[in-house]
């Protein structure tokens, strides 16, 4: 069987909600993404702070970095105006950006998210309901005990018995949506055709606790009593912050409810009131009725689960689709219709706008014109702005912004008014779509988009004629301020007078005392504009896929340097829509970009640092050095200097230092540096970066900043007279610790007078125990440091030591008491999920080995915080966070301090390997690297035969990248004015290469290197063209559609005046260079000529000489108006060399048509290569036909199978003739094709229920599985087996097995062969036979297909989903896959599941889709689920030992065997 493994996350946008969900972060941004949700705190970045801190030519620098993370326009105008100017425009200094607290991945398809008050939640914040398709719901809150979601409740309403009548469609055919109530006393889940659930939620008594209480009119106040759960002794349902849930029939509140659209729980109610709007009729019986739609309000009585019905509003416009609550004082609800917007007030006064000309058309409805604005409104999304003045923000679907305004009148509304906001005011910010719309504080939303990058954008306040005395303003409602922050802060609520104004323009509470400001107004004016503040990265949805080699302009000096350090191939896909399509370039690995490349086989270790001059007693006196030059301040300075530690040809070890220049580095001579004096361990700077430290297996160097040595300290142990030998340091200033040969530690700290001197051990057993390795930690952050009552202080920076015994105990010291530990955690090496101080392990439990740990600090420029790495003996990396927790007034640090294990399932390379790596064989002198800011990331190398970076984002979790290229032996940091915040590595190919991190690519986001390359046109296909190593785009554009003015029937047609035209796509197909990643070339189709696909095939184009080409065919439809038939249209091209523009070299390249065939009936919907004479199979309407390129320019047809309906897919397995078709709505058809002569062969057919909207085959072997994927999300594994007695002879595929894939459908598949490391070394060596003797590549590549079936490579099936998600479906061995899948329902029952949702349940087939698959052939057999496997690391070191041992394995056989179904295992040539 199979295995399916999600290789990165989705990253389109479907739900999201502020709520105050984790204590002492404000508001956070809880945002849904399918199957993931993520937890988001804001904080506030002034850009101000940024560049004033940097000098001269770090500003600019800098804030490109900050550019090119947070995507905002300051670091635009930074490098047009430079520092100085930036830092007076004080109105545009703050951002709100998006900090990631958590991430957890659902076993079920996120369908709504709701805030929810309870009074008893753990910790006082508010809880998350969330809803999961068919009809589930979670209540979740935040544990701060243990860092993640906890699992209030869950609530099921799939039962039959809810379902109403045995013939209602199925659950997952209704539109199921999730509403709450805004005082949190109810949220409602309607499900099912006409089904309500409620789940009432438990409230504080509010005649008690309301504040109008007198006790002088009313009596004292009464006591509040016991709960009864405690006073009758027994715990049950009142313990619990709900009620039990029930389910209302709409029909049963009114008989007219028998087809809601939708509804919404409104505001200023006692009692929960939500309205509803329905239709009196069903959809298919309302065409050519208008006004069919009613709108009721309903209050609800939780206690008697009933209902009373407050008002009616019958004869609504039949295009409204949602319900939107207003607050006060407007109140009422806003109804949303396509063509326009109706205000119905709480007495049901309606107020309406008409939005364009077909309003007149669709509806009788008194409604006010404004037709001229000529919007569409399907699909927007709408929030307030100014809640007193009843403003609100409109987001239409193509990204326009426009405002409303409703006239009050005293407590009535009396009228709308829409206004599109202009380009000036940032009204064209969001590029498309919007799936949802949150607000966070006072002056910023968040946009989240499914088809684009979703977006955080703010409205500065314009700056008043008083705002150069005053600071900007950065104190913001509900948004976290870092604590460099506070001083401005303070300084800001002694202008709070001065500030009330403009501080209630978008006030979500209204102040009695205040005017509240018209945010239209100011919009309007240009006074306010909207600006993009922070983006989450998305590569949703991919619409095509393909493959290609990396390509540079011949002979440029780029690809000179880029040599050993690019991947085989990389992977292209078309991401987005409309004005945010993209083509997304993918790489597994970091792909550095090489500012220059040299021999240096002697390399072993690199060390740059900036230290200061000494400066000269002359001027030490009253200046103290503060008023000097640069020269003697390091702050923002490059790197002045490179220590180097050699190995020589003959073993010889030494040191050298070199002086760091703009061109380059020299060697540095005349200093008191002994290269003689060994090899260097560590060097770095310390006293302030006025000594350059280097320790040396046997002493410790100190030299003032021109290498005058001041200090030598040996490595002698006193007592005893022995000399141990330094194996590890660690420096942070001004403290030293070095870990020797014999497992003992040594620790100094540089005095005031820059002198050396070890420090006392007064704790014993700092001196007995034997430690295997140990960091030092300069805590900036305040995560370690020790609890103080009372609120405003600050914590003290401080520096930890973090030492690890031979028995695997974590000991921290807080520096420079050495007299105890503040933290001992005895369980480290156990891996356990959760460390603790008071974590102990049973007795002879496994352990793993652990090698070195480091605890470092990983983000970028908006955020970092620090994580404890353990680097295995294996190269594998585990991490952890830690926290705080207080558990009462206990403040003691080891009782407050814990580490949380991270997800982690990159694998490092296996030890057969990384045997061939001749990393692997070089002693072990470098460790893990701590990187400051490697192109704005704060992040750690790790070198050896997996080199790698662990990289975070301030919007993502920590993922472990490889760099591309062989094992590293030397790296350090580089910065230096010809490669700012760059790196320098040594590989074991003996090369160095000074390199930086490209700087327009991703990579915390997905786990892999993401560029997206802007196209702006939905994107509908693309193929790449290897002799000409360019891509071919097939886009569509709309356009208004015009009636055909010539038609002989219709002469009315030629008369039609609309204002208001339909719109229709238009195809382009572009010529793309990926030299420049620009269109070098483009053609432009008829009107309604709509690109359907676009392939790159090796067709035959002369029958005479039977020569063969790459060409590019296109396959188009061509839609008039459901009037006229669909027509389709062939074209094939070829792309000629032609002289290329002056200066742009990239453009000798041009589309040239070879061929063009009308299709009379039907478009042409899939196009594929076929047999092995050239020929294409060409999916027309309801045929399939088999054509072929004559020299005359046609397509002559040969062969042809007939189809049902719409074919889907048309794929044939290279070179066999064995075809697979799919048919939109009929199944499968698996075909063989012969060429002598001609015909296409029905070999077997699906079952014809079957909705297919792509398939693939999968080779496993002997045995060749066909995969579909149905407009439900599952994947069907089908056989032909014509032996097996239920096929009938082979006429009907075997359905193996079903797996639910949940949201990521996969609708598109490349079928990739599998590579093994030691295939790439076969085929290296087979290219380079090839090479030597040219004239056996061609029979050899004829044996090469020839092969038998079982011998050939094993194949990955790779899927893409609309939610921006890749997936791999592997083949799996029997007995793998027996292992496996028992590992599996072990993990199942031992991991904890978020949100209480069963993983196995999730991947389970709905019922109804069993009956379409057709013949049963899977005896009970299933897919294995990655995504379980993936969890394994998860556990600790024990429980990992005892499920490997029921599974039939040993622990490093479950890692092998888990790498290979894995991540991306066989596809690491992309």
């Amino acid at each position: 069987m199979q295995c399916y493994t999600e290789l990165t996350p989705a990253t389109a946008v479907t739900h999201s909600t502020t709520l105050q969900f984790i204590p002492g972060q404000g508001t956070n941004l809880v945002v849904a993404k399918s199957s993931l949700l993520q937890i988001f705190r804001t904080k506030v970045v002034s850009t101000e702070l940024d560049t004033s801190q940097n000098n001269g030519h770090r500003t600019r620098n800098a804030s490109r970095y900050e550019s090119r993370l947070a995507n905002d326009d300051d670091g635009l105008e930074a490098s047009f105006l430079g520092g100085d100017s930036l830092a007076l425009r004080t109105d545009r200094a703050n951002n709100t950006r998006l900090v990631l607290v958590d991430e957890i991945s659902f076993a079920g398809t996120v369908t709504g998210l709701a805030r929810i008050r309870t009074p008893n939640t753990r910790n006082g914040c508010d809880s998350l309901l969330i809803a999961f398709k068919d009809a589930r719901l979670s209540l979740v809150e935040w544990d701060a005990e243990r860092h993640t979601l906890s699992t209030v409740s869950i609530h099921y309403y799939e039962q039959e018995e809810l379902q109403g009548s045995p013939w209602t469609a199925p659950l997952s055919h209704h539109v199921n949506f999730l509403a709450a109530d805004p005082g949190s006393r109810c949220a409602a889940l309607k499900f099912g055709a006409r089904n309500l659930a409620i789940l009432p939620f438990k409230q504080a008594d509010e005649d008690i606790d309301m504040g109008d209480w007198d006790e002088e009119l009313d009596g004292p106040r009464p006591a509040k009593g016991l709960p009864s759960a405690v006073i009758n002794g027994a715990s049950n349902i009142e313990d619990t912050p709900y009620s039990p849930s029930f389910v209302l029939r709409l029909s049963n509140l009114d008989p007219s409810l028998l087809h809601p659209v939708h509804l919404a729980f409104l505001h200023e109610y006692r009692e929960p009131t939500f309205g509803i709007l329905a239709s009196t009729v069903g959809a298919s019986n309302s065409l050519g009725r208008k006004d069919h739609f009613v709108y009721m309000v309903f209050t609800l009585d939780l206690q008697q689960k009933a209902s009373t019905t407050l008002l009616s509003v019958a004869g609504l416009p039949h295009d409204l689709f949602r319900v939107v609550p207003l607050p006060a004082p407007v109140g009422g609800a806003l109804l949303v219709g396509a063509n326009e917007l109706i205000h119905i007030d709480q007495s049901g006064k309606p107020n309406g706008v008409a939005v364009n000309p077909m309003t007149k058309q669709c509806t009788s409805f008194g409604l006010v014109d404004q037709s001229d604005l000529n919007l569409r409104l399907e699909d927007c999304v709408i929030d307030v702005l100014t809640a007193e003045l009843g403003e609100l923000l409109i987001i239409l679907s193509d990204g326009r912004m426009a405002v409303v305004t409703l006239r009050i009148d005293g407590r009535t509304v009396s009228g709308l008014e829409l206004k599109i906001l202009p380009e000036s005011s940032g009204g064209s910010v969001i590029p498309g779509r919007v799936a949802t719309l949150s607000r966070i504080g006072r002056n910023s939303m968040f946009a989240g988009l499914e088809e684009g990058d979703s977006l955080l954008f703010g409205w500065p306040k314009r700056q008043s004629h008083q705002a150069g005395r005053r600071k900007p303003r950065v104190k913001d409602t509900g948004v976290d301020i870092e604590v460099e922050d506070e001083d401005a802060i303070e300084e800001e609520e002694e202008d709070e007078d001065e500030d009330e104004d403009e501080d209630d323009l978008y006030g979500e509470e209204s102040a009695p005392r205040h005017q509240p400001v018209s945010a239209v107004s100011s919009l309007m004016s240009g006074d306010v504009s909207f600006r993009i503040h922070d983006r989450l990265l998305n590569i949703a949805p991919i619409q095509a896929m393909t493959y290609s080699q990396p390509v540079w302009l011949p002979g440029s000096e780029e690809e000179r340097n880029s040599v050993g350090v690019h991947s085989d191939l990389q992977l292209v896909c078309a991401v987005g829509r409309d004005k945010s399509a993209s083509l997304a370039i993918l790489n597994l690995a970091i792909q550095p970009k090489v500012i220059g490349r040299f021999e240096f086989p002697e390399a072993r270790g690199f060390w740059t640092m900036c230290a200061k001059k000494p400066v000269p007693k002359a001027l030490q006196g009253d200046k103290g050095g503060n008023s000097l030059g640069k020269d003697y301040d390091m702050s923002g300075q490059y790197d002045k200097f490179m220590i180097v530690a050699k190995v020589d040809l003959d073993g010889y070890e030494k040191s050298d230092v070199y002086a760091l220049t703009a061109a380059g580095f020299e060697s540095l001579g005349g200093t008191e540096f002994d290269p003689a004096a060994g090899i260097t361990i560590e060097a770095g700077t310390m006293g302030k970066g006025s000594r350059i430290i280097q320790i040396l297996k046997s002493e410790v160097r100190c030299y003032d900043g021109d290498f005058g040595l001041s200090q030598i300290v040996p490595m002698l142990d006193e007592e005893t007279g022995a000399e141990p030998r330094a194996v590890s340091a660690s420096i942070a200033d001004p403290f030293l610790l070095i870990v020797r040969d014999d497992s003992s530690a040594f620790i100094a700290q540089m005095d005031s007078n820059n002198e050396l001197e070890e420090l006392d051990k007064d704790d014993q057993a700092l001196v007995t125990t034997k430690w295997l390795t140990g960091c030092l930690y300069a805590d900036t952050s305040g995560v370690f440091a020790e609890e103080v009552n009372g609120k405003g202080v600050k914590p003290a920076p401080s520096i930890l030591m973090f030492l690890l015994s031979a028995s695997g105990a974590l000991h921290i010291y807080r520096l420079p008491d050495l007299s105890k530990p503040v933290y001992v955690a005895e369980g480290l090496s156990y891996i356990p999920p959760g460390l603790s101080a008071d974590y102990a392990a049973r007795k002879g439990t496994a352990k793993e080995t652990v090698a070195e740990i480091l605890v470092a600090d990983l983000g970028d420029t908006t955020h970092k915080s620090p994580y404890l790495i353990l680097r295995h003996a294996n190269d594998d990396l585990t991490l952890y966070q830690p926290f705080r927790y207080r558990t009462g007034d206990d403040l003691q640090f080891s009782k407050t301090l814990f580490f949380q294990k991270l997800p982690n399932t990159a694998f490092a390379k296996s030890p057969e390997e990384a045997d061939e790596d001749e990393a692997t064989h070089q002693p072990r002198s470098l460790s893990m690297r701590r990187c400051n800011n490697v192109a704005g990331y704060s992040t750690v190398f790790l070198p050896g035969a997996s080199p790698s970076f662990i990289i975070k984002s301030s919007k993502s979790v920590p993922r472990v990248l490889p760099l591309q290229g062989s094992g590293v032996i030397a790296m350090s940091p580089f910065h230096t004015e010809g490669c700012e915040h760059g790196f320098i590595y040594a590989d074991s190919q003996h090369f160095a290469r000074v390199t930086q991190l490209p700087q327009d690519w991703s990579y915390g986001e997905t786990g892999l290197a993401v560029r997206k390359i802007p196209v702006g046109e939905d994107i509908a296909a693309v193929a790449y063209h290897p002799p000409m190593q360019s891509y071919v785009v097939g886009c569509n554009t709309l356009e208004p559609f015009e009636l055909p003015k010539d038609d002989d029937y219709h002469k009315e047609w030629a008369r039609e005046h609309l204002a208001f035209k339909p719109t229709v796509d238009r195809g382009i197909l572009k010529l793309v260079s990926p030299i420049t990643w620009t269109v070098v070339d483009s053609v432009q189709m008829e009107p309604c000529e709509t690109v359907l696909c676009v392939e790159s095939l090796s067709l035959e184009v002369s029958e005479f000489t039977n020569e063969r080409k790459q060409l590019i065919a296109m396959g188009t439809a061509i839609t008039k108006g459901e009037d006229l038939p669909t027509r389709g249209r062939v074209y094939v091209y070829d792309i000629a060399d032609v002289i290329p523009e002056p200066g742009r070299p990239e453009t000798s390249k041009k589309l040239k048509l070879v061929a063009k065939e009308d299709i009379p009936r039907g478009a042409v919907t899939a196009l594929s290569e076929i047999g092995t004479q050239g020929l294409m199979l060409v999916a027309q309407g309801q045929k399939c036909m088999v054509r072929g390129l004559k020299e005359d320019g046609t397509l002559l047809p040969v062969a042809f199978m007939d189809m049902n309906c719409y074919v889907t897919a048309a794929k044939e397995l290279p070179g066999t003739g064995l075809c697979l078709m799919a048919d939109a709505f009929k199944g499968l058809w698996f075909t063989g094709y012969t060429e002598e002569p001609y015909k296409m062969i029905l070999f077997g057919k699906s079952s014809t229920k079957l909705e297919v909207l792509n398939a693939d085959f999968l080779p496993d072997g002997k045995e060749l599985f066909i995969v579909a994927s149905d407009a439900d999300g599952h994947l069907h594994i089908m056989q032909f087996d014509p032996e097996h007695p239920k096929s009938l002879q082979g006429h009907l595929l075997l359905h193996r097995t079903t797996f639910n894939t949940g949201a990521h459908h996969a609708t598109k598949s490349l079928l990739l062969p599998a590579a093994s490391p030691t295939d790439k070394e076969k085929d290296r060596a087979a290219a380079a036979k090839t090479n030597n003797n040219p004239s056996s590549s061609s029979d050899e590549q004829q044996q090469q297909q020839q092969r038998e079936p079982g011998t050939q490579r094993p194949h990955v099936l790779l899927l893409a989903s609309p939610t921006g998600a890749l997936a791999a479906l592997r083949p799996l061995p029997e007995s793998a896959y027996r292992r496996l899948s028992s590992l599996a329902a072990q993990l199942v029952n031992a991991l904890p599941h978020a949100a209480g949702l069963n993983p196995r349940g999730y991947r389970m087939p709905n019922p109804d889709c069993l009956a379409a698959a057709g013949v049963d052939g899977g005896v009970g057999r299933n897919v294995v689920d990655g995504a379980v496997l993936a969890r394994f690391a998860e556990l600790g070191m024990a429980r990992r030992v005892e499920l490997a041992g029921r599974a039939g394995y040993g622990v490093g056989e479950v890692r092998a065997e888990l790498e290979g179904v894995l991540g991306w295992a066989g596809l690491g040539y992309f």
